[in-house]
C-alpha cells in the first residue's frame, strides 16, 4: 500500500490534534458573552426601551415618596403663614375700630328739627367727639333724645367714617289746653308737649279737666280732631266731652257739632261734610246712618 503523506495524516481525524475540555469551555463562554451584549445593543436602541426591574422601582419609590413629604410640608408652612397674616390683620383692624380714635366720631348731623335747633338736639344727643364709632351706644342717644318734649320720634344712623346722623320728627299739634301759664300744645297721643304765651292760630281750644295719654276722654278728643278734614278744623273753635261717648265740637257762628264717640270717625266726616251744606245750628253725627240737623 502507498504510504499517505503528512498532509493526508495531518487532515486525517485520527491524526488531528483534540481540544481540551478546558478551551472549549472557555470558547462557549466568549461566545455567550458575545451573545448576551448583541442582546444588549439591540435591546437599548430606539423603540426598545424595557420597563425598569424590580431594583429601580424600589430606588425611584423613596424617593418620589420624599419629594411628595417636601412638597406637602411646604404647601403647610405656607398656608399656616397666610392663616396667621389674616387673623394678625383682621385682629389689628377690629382694634382700630374699636379702641382708637382713627373712626371716631368727628362730626353729629341733625335733620328734622323746625322749632328746634340743631344745637338743642346736640346738646340733647350728648354723643362723645372722638369716641369708636363702633362702640356707640346709639339706644342710649336715641333716648336722650327723644326726652325733649318736642320730638316725636326720632333715628340715630352711623354714616361712615366718622359722622352721626340724627333725625327727628316734632310733634304735631291738634289743639292747646289754656292754662295760668299760657296754651300748652297737645299732639295725637294727647301728650302736652309743649307751653306757648299766645294763643297759637288755627287749633281749637280743649276743654277737660285734665290731659293725659291714658285718658279715655283725653284719647277720644284727639282721635275726632285728628279724622277732622282740614277745611272743617279751621272752623272748630272748641272740643269737649262729658264722656269717651260723647265727644262735642263748637263751631264758629255759635254752631255745635255732636260727634258722639271715636268710632266711625271717617265715616262721620264724609256724611258731616254733605251735612253742613243745609242751614242749621246742631249737627248730630253721632250715629252716622241717621244724621240730623237742627
Amino acid at each position: 500500500m502507498r504510504k499517505r503523506s503528512r498532509r493526508e495524516q495531518h487532515m486525517s481525524g485520527s491524526d488531528r490534534p483534540r481540544r481540551s475540555s478546558s478551551d472549549r469551555s472557555t470558547t462557549a463562554d466568549r461566545a455567550t458573552a458575545v451573545r448576551e451584549r448583541s442582546t444588549r445593543e439591540r435591546s437599548s436602541g430606539p423603540g426598545n426601551e424595557r420597563p425598569a426591574g424590580r431594583s429601580a422601582d424600589r430606588v425611584r419609590r423613596p424617593k418620589r415618596a420624599a419629594r411628595d413629604a417636601i412638597l406637602t410640608r411646604r404647601k403647610v408652612i405656607v398656608r399656616r403663614s397666610v392663616a396667621v397674616s389674616v387673623l394678625v390683620g383682621v385682629v389689628v383692624i377690629v382694634a382700630a375700630v374699636l379702641w382708637t380714635p382713627l373712626l371716631g366720631v368727628r362730626t353729629v348731623q341733625v335733620s328734622g328739627a323746625q322749632q328746634l335747633t340743631a344745637a338743642q338736639v346736640i346738646d340733647a344727643a350728648q354723643v362723645p367727639t372722638g369716641t369708636p364709632m363702633l362702640r356707640l351706644d346709639m339706644s342710649a342717644i336715641r333716648f336722650r333724645v327723644h326726652q325733649l318734649p318736642r320730638v316725636g320720634q326720632v333715628d340715630v344712623v352711623r354714616e361712615w367714617p366718622s359722622t352721626i346722623r340724627i333725625d327727628i320728627t316734632e310733634r304735631d299739634p291738634v289743639g292747646y289746653v289754656l292754662e295760668a301759664d299760657g296754651s300748652h300744645l297737645v299732639d295725637r297721643t294727647g301728650r302736652d308737649y309743649a307751653t306757648i304765651v299766645a294763643k297759637p292760630p288755627g287749633l281749637p281750644r280743649i276743654v277737660l279737666s285734665k290731659i293725659t295719654p291714658g285718658d279715655q276722654r283725653t284719647q277720644a278728643v284727639v282721635a275726632v280732631l285728628g279724622a277732622l278734614p282740614t277745611q272743617l278744623r279751621s272752623l272748630v273753635q272748641t272740643v269737649t266731652a262729658k264722656t269717651p261717648g260723647s265727644v262735642t265740637l263748637g263751631l264758629t257762628g255759635h254752631r255745635t257739632i255732636r260727634w258722639g264717640s271715636m268710632d266711625d270717625s271717617a265715616r262721620k266726616a264724609q256724611v258731616l261734610a254733605a251735612l253742613m251744606t243745609r242751614p242749621g245750628k246742631v249737627y248730630d253725627v253721632s250715629s252716622p246712618e241717621l244724621p240730623t240737623v237742627s
